[in-house]
Parts: structure tokens; C-alpha cells; sequence
């Protein structure tokens, strides 16, 4: 009876391997073992390639980098007084929904992306709250930039009407309503049974791929924000080339009328009259162009990355549910980290473009030491 079970598993093994493996001379890079009994063992996995060590390793380079950058944007913010004010509160808002991306969602990702056909063995409760955060965080980041754009659209456009008072009052909505509807877009699945995330059988871990819910938390956390970014920011860039043009136009005249008003008087007279006037009024003109500028650009930079972050991956979820069609996990993966990213690129964006927080960096690192 043995020795019947043992020829019936060499067979089995011998069909597995197939020939090549049951050959006397084995060919190179296949290792095949025996036991003393003589059947064969299964070959050795492949030892892992130099390029998924690299590929790993610059992913948690990234949450790394993404967790502790935006941590040092919120203990600037939190640490000097001159930041507890519009539009600072926008910039912790965005970098708190950002270091959460880094610390719950990137993480478990990663761990996802390393399992075998990326299957799920942390089981259902767990995927439930990964793949919540990951809708949270990621639409109020998203919602974030929107705000941020809005400030920025406003401050320019409705300078005189856009008081601080009126201008906090409206951030802290605007921060309000973010959340809520990240909250709310998250949290659908599970309140309504929109759709399951997590699959026992394959093992499979994903945002639901219910149709309707598709269409509702795409367009919710990412085509409605970007129409508006992109309303905003044409609405900026036309303000502001309106208000530079016109800025000009009023200064050049300027010193004639002074030189014709001032002509019967000394000659020191008029170069003493005349030069502060003109000095004073063109440098203030040009403070206010430079700061705006300055500000449109960094806008317009932070929707431009925002955009070419995110839109590969938001047209593949919205798309593949409705046309049950399915892209190659690799670019799945691709287009996902691709908007991860965009969490990384925010603090950036901001701190670039404001002398203050390199500033505050300068005298916080100063000051530990």
C-alpha cells in the first residue's frame, strides 16, 4: 500500500514539473532536489530581481518623505502665531489629510502591492477601514486644493470685499464642507451596502466596483474639484492680467502730470516733489504685481501637478466599472501611486512659493539645536 501512494505522488510530482524536471540532467538555473526515498521536490522560488528591491525601496522612500515633509509643514504651522490665520489653516488641512495618506493608506498599499497577485490576507475588517481612509484622505486632499484655489481666486478677484473677518469665516467652511463630503463619499458603501470591498474567494481587497457608486465617488472626489480648479484658475489668470495691464497703464502718465504741475517751482523743488511720488507709487504697484504673480503662479502649479497626478488614475475607476473592462495590474499600480504622489508634491508646492516657511524652518531647526 506504501509503496502504491508513494509511486502515485512521484507520479503527481512528475506531472507538475513536467519532463524537463524528471530528467536525469536537469537544466541550468533549475534547482531539483530528492528525498531519500527518491521522489522529486518542487523547484526553488526565483530569487527576487534587483528592480522590484528598487522599486520597493523608492516607495517607502516616498511615504517616508511624504509623511515627515507634511509633519514639518503642520509643526510650523502649529509652533508660530503668524501662521494661525487664512490661508495657513487651508495649508494644515491639506497637510493633515496628506500625512494621513502616508501613515494609514500608502503603508497597507505597499503591503497589497508586495502579496502574492496582490492578495488581501489581513482580513475583511481591516479592508473596510483601508479602503475608507484611503477615499477620505485622499478626496480631502483633493477638496483641499479646490479650497486652496478658491482663497487665492477670491483674495484677488473681491480684494475689498474679502475681509480677514469675511475671509476665515469662509475657510473654516470651506475645511468643514471638505471633510464632510470626503466623510460622506468614504463612508457610502458601508452606511448604504453600495457595493462589497472586500472578496473572500479571490482574496481581493478594492474600492467598490458598483457602477452607480463608481460614477457617484469619482465624480464626487475628483471631476467636481477639478472643473472647479480649473474655472478658478482661468478666472485668476484672467484678474490678474487685467489688474497687471491696467496697473501700468496708470503709472506711465504719472510723472509728466507731476513734471507740468511742478514746473514753475525750483528745479530742486521739483526733483525733490516729484521723485518720492513717483518712487513710491511704482514700488508699491510693483510689490502688489510681484506678490500676485507670485501667488497665481503657485496656483497654477499646484493644479497643473494635482491634475497629472490624479487623472490617469480617476479615468481607469471610472471607466473600467462601467465598461467591465479591466486595465493590467501593473498600470493599475502605476496610476495609483502616481496619485499617491500628489500627497508628497503639496508641501512642496507650498513652501516653495512662501519665504515665510523656509523661514520658520530655518529658526525651528535653529532653535531644537
Amino acid at each position: 500500500m506504501e509503496a502504491a501512494n508513494l509511486s502515485v505522488a512521484a507520479a503527481g510530482v512528475a506531472l507538475t514539473l513536467g519532463p524537463e524536471a524528471c530528467s536525469s540532467s536537469p537544466s541550468p538555473g533549475r534547482v531539483v532536489g530528492s528525498t531519500p526515498g527518491g521522489a522529486a521536490l518542487p523547484r526553488r522560488e526565483p530569487p527576487v530581481s534587483v528592480f522590484l528591491v528598487l522599486v520597493v525601496t523608492l516607495l517607502v522612500l516616498l511615504i517616508a518623505a511624504t509623511f515627515l515633509w507634511n509633519l514639518l509643514v503642520l509643526v510650523t504651522i502649529l509652533r508660530v502665531r503668524a501662521f494661525h490665520r487664512v490661508p495657513h489653516n487651508l495649508v494644515a488641512s491639506t497637510a493633515v489629510s496628506d500625512v494621513l495618506v502616508a501613515a494609514l493608506v500608502m503603508p497597507l498599499s505597499l503591503v497589497s502591492e508586495l502579496s502574492d497577485a496582490r492578495r488581501w490576507r489581513l482580513g475583511r475588517s481591516l479592508c473596510h477601514v483601508w479602503t475608507s481612509f484611503d477615499v477620505l484622505c485622499c478626496t480631502a486632499s483633493i477638496w483641499n486644493v479646490a479650497a486652496v484655489a478658491l482663497d487665492r481666486y477670491w483674495t484677488i478677484t473681491r480684494h475689498l470685499q474679502y475681509t480677514p473677518r469675511t475671509r476665515s469665516r469662509a475657510s473654516a467652511l470651506m475645511i468643514a464642507l471638505t471633510w464632510a463630503l470626503s466623510a460622506l463619499i468614504a463612508l457610502a458603501p458601508l452606511l448604504f451596502g453600495w457595493g462589497e470591498a472586500y472578496d473572500a474567494e479571490l482574496q481581493r481587497c478594492q474600492v467598490s466596483q458598483e457602477p452607480s457608486y463608481a460614477v457617484f465617488s469619482t465624480c464626487g472626489a475628483f471631476y467636481l474639484p477639478l472643473g472647479v480648479v480649473l474655472f478658478v484658475y482661468w478666472k485668476i489668470y484672467k484678474a490678474a492680467k487685467f489688474r497687471f495691464g491696467r496697473g501700468r497703464r496708470a503709472v506711465l502718465p504719472l510723472p509728466a502730470m507731476v513734471q507740468e504741475k511742478e514746473a514753475p517751482h525750483e528745479a530742486e523743488m521739483v526733483f525733490t516733489v516729484r521723485r518720492p511720488t513717483v518712487a513710491f507709487q511704482v514700488g508699491g504697484d510693483s510689490w502688489r504685481e510681484q506678490k500676485e504673480k507670485r501667488a497665481a503662479l503657485m496656483v497654477g502649479i499646484l493644479i497643473g501637478v494635482f491634475v497629472l497626478c490624479w487623472i490617469p488614475f480617476f479615468l481607469t475607476e471610472l471607466i473600467s466599472p462601467l465598461c467591465a473592462c479591466s486595465l493590467p495590474p501593473i498600470w493599475k499600480s502605476i496610476f495609483l501611486w502616481l496619485g499617491y504622489s500628489n500627497s508628497f508634491f503639496n508641501p512642496l508646492i507650498y513652501t516653495a512659493f512662501n519665504k515665510n516657511y523656509n523661514n520658520a524652518f530655518k529658526s525651528l531647526f535653529t532653535k531644537q539645536r
